[in-house]
């Protein structure tokens, strides 16, 4: 098929959907995924193994060899034609299907054992037996449906990470940010945790930490590790650090942007796989308001549960008896599970990309509160450059509209702003950078719109 026909223009409109390499790609998913359901419905309870190399290969050639037909014959440079006209992407008819599979599966993933006591069976087990040997090669155990997940949710990070940096080739700041990101979950988050199950038979996340790990500073968590000797105090250590020195520190100098668009497994999975729908983020300044309201309210209530739980200890319990706990676990199930989980992901073909990031995470609350008052880093403009083209403000997924700054030529300071730098990446100008200037407590003044301020007064 020629290029012509799959290329957008005023004489061709309505260009092919998929040139030869695209639909091979397909295919080769469509067998991974018809290995993996086959899996899950039974059948590689015998040759788990087989079906596991013929799921995992197909998704990453069948990603990799889709990738390079849609992209590889087009020039460098950024190309969404035709976003808001696909179905997957523009909150039609298969985005609806794809957001009610994935919250189906976390709904599944999230209560397993919930539904097999409902139904008398476990509707997990054939995911859980196809991930067998890769679980006892990695974690010298079988697996478990957050083996499964884990692994998942890393090839997801892979595939789509292969996706965004090759669809932005031309910009070596987004190259380098997501083989950050892919490095992270593929080392922090799959490998080395999974190495440490083998060796002590215990998890870490080193990526992750209070207010996020929400349960790192429970008294039950310190408990367990001041019983697990220099192992478990550097644990405990190692949180502190991050949470109340590096996190400050680093947030000052770069940002949020240096966790949640270079570390973060959350962020992660928005910036590859959710790249798709980042333009889904509402712009108006209701859902700012919502998110203003919403962000630091889980932040708070952690920070609350926190202290109480920590509290109640020092007093041996007798001070809040049950209720502590019960207050925990409707945080756990609340925020960590629902929000976080089913909401955060599954509602990426409807809401976007940065659900949670934008509306719940507490780490980001918590350095978003730095980066707003006391950080370096900015996105600053030249509005003498912009010419209101808009794509900064669409493609942005923290909903900020990047485009109103810009014509007033001011820098933009939110606390929401991970700094993924797309907005920079998509626009034809030249109008936005990515900055670590001088500190400079002045640059507040540049916050606010007019309309902010009726707002505030």
């Amino acid at each position: 098929m020629s290029q012509a026909n799959n290329s957008l223009s005023l004489s061709n409109p309505h260009p092919a959907n998929f040139n030869a390499k695209q639909k091979t790609g397909l295919a080769i998913t469509g067998l991974g995924l018809l290995a993996f359901f086959m899996a899950w419905a039974g059948a590689a309870n015998q040759q788990p193994l087989i079906f596991l190399i013929i799921t995992l290969v197909c998704f990453f050639g069948g990603g990799i060899l889709f990738t390079i037909g849609s992209y590889g014959h087009l020039p460098k440079g950024i190309k969404n034609n035709r976003t808001m006209f696909t179905s997957i992407s523009s909150r039609g008819a298969l985005a609806w299907i794809s957001g009610v599979v994935i919250t189906g599966f976390y709904i599944l993933l999230y209560w397993r054992d919930f539904w097999k006591e409902l139904f008398g069976a476990d509707l997990f087990i054939g995911l859980v037996n196809l991930f067998n040997p890769l679980s006892l090669l990695l974690r010298n155990t079988k697996a478990d449906q957050w083996f499964v997940y884990g692994t998942l949710y890393t090839v997801a990070v892979l595939v789509m990470g292969f996706k965004f940096i090759y669809k932005y080739r031309h910009n070596r700041y987004q190259q380098i940010r997501t083989t950050s990101v892919m490095f992270f979950q593929l080392g922090f988050a799959w490998l080395l945790p999974g190495i440490m199950k083998a060796l002590y038979n215990y998890e870490p996340y080193l990526t992750y930490f209070w207010p996020l790990d929400y349960d790192a500073i429970f008294p039950t968590t310190l408990s367990y590790f001041q019983t697990q000797g220099a192992f478990g105090m550097f644990f405990i250590f190692w949180g502190l650090v991050m949470t109340f020195v590096a996190t400050p520190l680093l947030t000052y100098f770069f940002g949020k942007r240096w966790y949640c668009s270079w570390v973060c497994g959350c962020g992660g999975l928005a910036e590859t796989a959710g790249d798709p729908f980042r333009h889904l983020s509402d712009k108006s300044m209701k859902a700012w308001k919502i998110e203003r309201w919403l962000i630091h309210s889980v932040l708070a209530a952690i920070i609350i549960i926190t202290v109480l739980l920590l509290v109640d200890n020092g007093f041996k319990n007798n001070l809040l008896g049950g209720a502590a706990k019960d207050i925990a676990k409707g945080y756990s199930f609340v925020i960590g599970m629902v929000f976080s989980g089913v909401v955060g992901v599954g509602f990426y073909p409807i809401m976007g990309s940065r659900v949670w990031c934008r509306f719940g995470c507490p780490m980001a609350a918590y350095m978003g509160l730095i980066q707003r008052f006391k950080s370096r880093f900015r996105i600053t403009t030249n509005g003498a450059q912009c010419i209101s083209c808009g794509n900064c403000s669409t493609y942005c997924e923290m909903g900020i509209d990047v485009r109103a700054y810009a014509q007033k030529g001011q820098n933009i300071v939110r606390a929401s702003c991970v700094g993924c730098g797309v907005c920079s990446a998509v626009c034809p100008r030249g109008v936005l950078k990515l900055e670590n200037g001088p500190d400079n407590t002045k640059r507040t003044e540049f916050l606010f719109t007019s309309e902010d301020l009726k707002i505030l007064s």
